[in-house]
């Protein structure tokens, strides 16, 4: 689904353009340098961030390349067609840091040798699906920047070190994107709308708390938590999750059609002083528009979702965090406390002031950032992707005709494998209570404990398949029934 979304987009585009490289987002000073936010037309900030944007970095010109042309350069192969970059033909030659590679779609080209390495994304990539058998002289590479409940397996060992080069939220990964969905610091510093027409809300008997959200029964069972948290403070909510308050309009009211970019739903969201933002998993560095965007419009995030989200927050005093109060009553109080007291709600908001943004390895992450986020000017990071997995390549063929021509001087280039900490997505825990006193036919514990231990199998399962250098994709089903087996023994 996420591919053909990023398909549509592309097509939409038409033919990338090609755009000169800048410096990022940050590389300004906050202080001053960066530009003044302005909204884009159509709100495209508030969509999930599309890597295909333009294209910076040179490409040849005239379309695909003849085989013959580009017979001595390195193939990547897109395994997840959806996500290629390049139309209309399906290879294209591309420029990166350390030389030429040829991108390409055409599955046909798996078995070359020139074929060095494979991308695949990572909603896509399906166990029972893998290319069998693994060639020795490729890579594997991964992009995966959404969710872990899209595909649990990459959250266990044996499922991410089937990678050797990956681009995750963590910023332990290869190619990090813990950022990718905020745009840069104007972003934050966007004016919040004044206390005083907030207060007014506040005395025309709206809630302190609103909490906008559809999509129900997620790993981090957010749901549960802030139906008890209801219990003890008022919370406005307009999404299909417990929802007790319609939007303002049939248009925003209308799901079909409505969307959380369009501008009058913005100004009504600006009016809350706090917003619920509670993430659909639980892994470090995993921060969506769900953080970002009351930030950008000046309301306070009551936050759950990454534990290392302090590492990233404007300042130290910029967001409240579920996990630090010992119950959902106490985090009542506290919110209680700052709605009715002005001068120390207003410390939130500090950072949107000139000089407020003060966390150094947020201005420095942004500043050295090569891609940038829904911005024509700057490359996105699905080529930036794309050239990282073919300078690697490129510097691996080096090492490995090094090793050739003397031995003795040149050792054997060591496999580059991915690590847990690449993803970092612990296993999904109630958002309210102990499983214990959850009963077994809870739809969460049904839905997502399964699915999460059914991805350590199935990573299991096509390692040992890929060991056993295994050619029939059937097999899959064997090894995961053996493996499962095994597991439940002892039960």
């Amino acid at each position: 689904m996420a591919a053909c979304r990023f398909r549509a987009v592309l097509v939409a585009l038409g033919v990338l353009r090609v755009c000169a490289a800048s410096s990022g987002p940050g590389a300004q000073s906050e202080a001053g340098g960066e530009a003044e936010w302005e909204e884009p037309w159509d709100g495209a900030v508030f969509r999930p961030p599309s890597p295909l944007g333009a294209v910076g970095m040179a490409r040849s010109s005239g379309g695909s390349q003849p085989a013959e042309v580009a017979a001595d350069l390195p193939v990547l192969l897109w395994w997840s067609p959806g996500l290629f970059p390049h139309f209309p033909g399906d290879s294209e030659r591309i420029e990166c840091a350390r030389g030429a590679c040829v991108a390409s779609r055409d599955r046909r080209v798996r078995g070359d040798v020139r074929t060095r390495a494979l991308l695949f994304y990572g909603t896509d990539f399906r166990a029972s699906e893998a290319p069998l058998p693994r060639l020795a002289h490729q890579s594997w590479a991964l992009l995966h920047e959404e969710s872990p409940l899209n595909n649990f397996l990459l959250s266990h060992g044996p499922g991410i070190r089937l990678f050797n080069l990956t681009a995750t939220f963590s910023r332990h990964s290869d190619y990090p994107l813990p950022l990718q969905w905020l745009p840069g610091t104007a972003y934050l510093r966007r004016a919040a709308l004044p206390l005083q027409e907030r207060n007014e809300w506040r005395r025309r008997g709206y809630a302190p708390l609103l909490y906008l959200q559809s999509h129900c029964d997620v790993p981090a069972d957010r749901d549960r938590y802030v139906r008890e948290l209801m219990r003890y403070i008022p919370v406005d909510s307009y999404g299909k999750c417990l929802q007790n308050r319609e939007l303002p309009t049939a248009r925003l009211q209308d799901t079909a059609t409505a969307t959380t970019e369009d501008p009058d739903l913005l100004a009504f969201l600006s009016r809350y002083k706090f917003h619920l933002a509670l993430e659909n998993a639980i892994c470090n560095d995993y921060m969506t528009e769900k953080l970002w965007r009351p930030l950008h419009l000046g309301a306070v995030p009551v936050y759950r979702g990454s534990p290392s989200v302090r590492d990233w927050m404007p300042n130290n005093q910029s967001i409240i965090l579920i996990d630090d109060f010992e119950s959902p009553q106490k985090l009542a109080e506290f919110i209680d406390f700052l709605d009715r007291n002005d001068t120390e709600y207003m410390k939130y908001l500090a950072y949107k002031q000139q000089g407020g943004i003060t966390n150094q390895f947020l201005l420095e992450t942004l500043k050295k950032r090569e891609w940038g986020v829904n911005d024509p000017l700057l490359p996105n990071y699905l080529n930036g992707f794309e050239c990282f997995v073919c300078d690697h390549e490129l510097a691996r063929l080096h090492a490995e005709r090094a090793h050739t021509a003397s031995p003795g001087d040149s050792p054997v280039p060591k496999p580059h494998i991915a690590q847990p900490a690449h993803m970092d997505c612990p296993m999904p825990t109630p958002g309210f209570g102990r499983v214990e006193e959850i009963p077994d036919n809870d739809s969460w514990k049904e839905m997502w404990l399964q699915d999460y231990w059914q991805g350590l199998d199935q990573g299991e399962a096509l390692t040992a398949m890929i060991h056993n250098n295994e050619t029939q994709q059937s097999k899959f089903w064997d090894y995961l029934h053996e493996i499962f087996m095994k597991r439940n023994q002892h039960l």
